[in-house]
């Protein structure tokens, strides 16, 4: 692959998705399908991790999901949960919305991990405030139902993407299918729900028997959503990136490179180098001598130009980013000792490749 694959922040790409539900100055865009404008419910279900290309490489597995109409769009950049997510809820693009990333550098050199809400001093919502960091409205203003595992509900990310929205919690995908059950019969005009089995499955597990189960699984999820659904709602599917199955290729840093490095910040697919003072033009060289033949080597400011973060960059957006970054071409991760976790992730994204760009748009009713 030569060139990465740009989200398409003026067409189809998931920021564009919640704009086009709840926004009724926005025409409908012709890549979402016509029924959902005529719906009189909507939900809106998010299944963490499921790649368009990986979905298509298992039709058989997923009978119901194939049974919708629809096709793939894009997500965001980098292709990763916490950016994609806050694309999703906001309509915006990352370059507006700030969080550019799973770990992004805030002040003093420190990292903050998004997802957690930590940096290496420990737990930070009281310190970086989720609702300042992002300041945007989730969901064009509305406060509409959210159904998510509880364990999220008071999460600093949840704060920062999902702010003054109405919570509903569940524990298990049984009770999720329950709880959306109980917003559509109380008459909610559009539903949030997150799932997140599919990444945590393909992470630990990789692409291969354990991620075909957990498809099979989320098929039959997704029929039982169906079967809950009164006449007139439609279900909406999309997911926030694919995956990539990168096994044991993970690789170290150039021997080259590391004299001029700070710190680093992003994830292994995704790796935003920090110069030392003074040594970033000998960064950027050593970057691309050491790791081009693996990854599309970019500057902060290249990215900037290209695209990457949307039309708009926003200056609190660019100080988050690094000097340098290696965004993965071939299925490898780059290591950082910082960026760590309960087990070695075999399958990963955040990249701009196709497997992990295109997500499905996928919409479906109860017949």
């Amino acid at each position: 692959m030569d060139k990465p694959v740009l989200p398409d922040y003026a067409g189809a790409c998931i920021s564009n998705i919640v704009p086009a539900l709840l926004d009724g100055s926005v025409d409908p865009p012709g890549w979402l399908p016509p029924e959902v404008m005529e719906a009189d419910q909507v939900v809106l279900l998010v299944l963490d991790g499921l790649g368009w290309e990986q979905l298509q490489d298992r039709t058989a597995l997923a009978p119901v999901l194939t049974s919708f109409t629809g096709g793939p769009i894009t997500s965001v950049s980098p292709s990763t949960t916490a950016t994609a997510l806050t694309s999703i809820a906001t309509g915006l693009t990352p370059g507006e919305h700030g969080v550019v990333g799973y770990r992004v550098a805030v002040e003093h050199q420190e990292v903050l991990n998004i997802l957690r809400w930590s940096t290496p001093l420990g737990d930070a919502r009281q310190r970086i405030d989720p609702e300042e960091f992002q300041p945007h409205e989730a969901f064009c203003g509305q406060r509409p139902a959210i159904v998510t595992k509880a364990e999220f509900v008071s999460s600093g990310f949840s704060g920062a993407h999902l702010n003054h929205v109405r919570f509903n919690g569940y524990r298990v995908p049984s009770t999720m299918v329950l709880e959306l059950q109980r917003t559509l019969r109380a008459g909610e005009p559009f539903v949030y729900c997150y799932y997140d089995g599919i990444d945590k499955v393909s992470h630990e597990y990789g692409l291969a028997d354990h991620y075909d189960a957990e498809l099979r699984f989320v098929d039959r999820l997704v029929g039982d959503v169906l079967d809950v659904m009164p006449p007139g709602a439609v279900l909406v599917i999309t997911a926030d990136h694919g995956q990539v199955d990168v096994g044991d290729n993970v690789l170290e840093l150039g021997s080259g490179l590391v004299p001029h490095i700070a710190f680093q910040s992003g994830e292994g697919r995704f790796r935003w180098l920090h110069a030392r003072p003074g040594r970033y033009d000998a960064l950027v060289e050593a970057a691309r001598e050491a790791h081009g033949d693996v990854a599309w080597v970019r500057t902060r400011d290249e990215t900037v130009e290209e695209g990457w973060w949307g039309e708009k960059v926003t200056d609190a957006a660019r100080r988050r980013l690094g000097d340098v970054a290696l965004v993965a071409r071939e299925p490898v991760s780059f290591h950082d000792p910082a960026d760590s976790g309960p087990f070695n992730l075999i399958g990963r994204h955040g990249s701009l490749t196709a497997a992990e760009m295109y997500v499905p748009l996928l919409v479906g009713a109860n017949t």
